[in-house]
């Protein structure tokens, strides 16, 4: 019975990866492309190209509070991310 349940769990993630019902870690804000910043709370398609317009045009970020200074973004919604984002 243990050996069915493990089975049975292992089926239920491998058929939930492709469907990005795993998350797989943090999000780099200086290397990550649109689409994956578009993915974090409160940011959607054009918050997210934005973060990578600025970082074009700026360089690097230095600190991740360094994201306010895009238009769009807020403390808050830096807050509501805070664990799912590295530099």
């Amino acid at each position: 019975m243990r050996m069915m349940k493990i089975v049975v769990l292992s089926v239920m993630m491998f058929c939930a990866a492709p469907m990005g019902l795993v998350w797989a870690g943090q999000v780099n804000i200086n290397s990550a492309d649109a689409s994956t910043l578009a993915e974090l709370k409160g940011i959607g398609d054009v918050k997210a190209q934005a973060i990578v317009d600025y970082r074009k045009k700026n360089g690097p970020f230095t600190n991740i509070s360094d994201l306010e200074k895009v238009k769009g973004i807020s403390a808050k919604t830096i807050e509501k991310n805070q664990q799912d984002l590295s530099l």
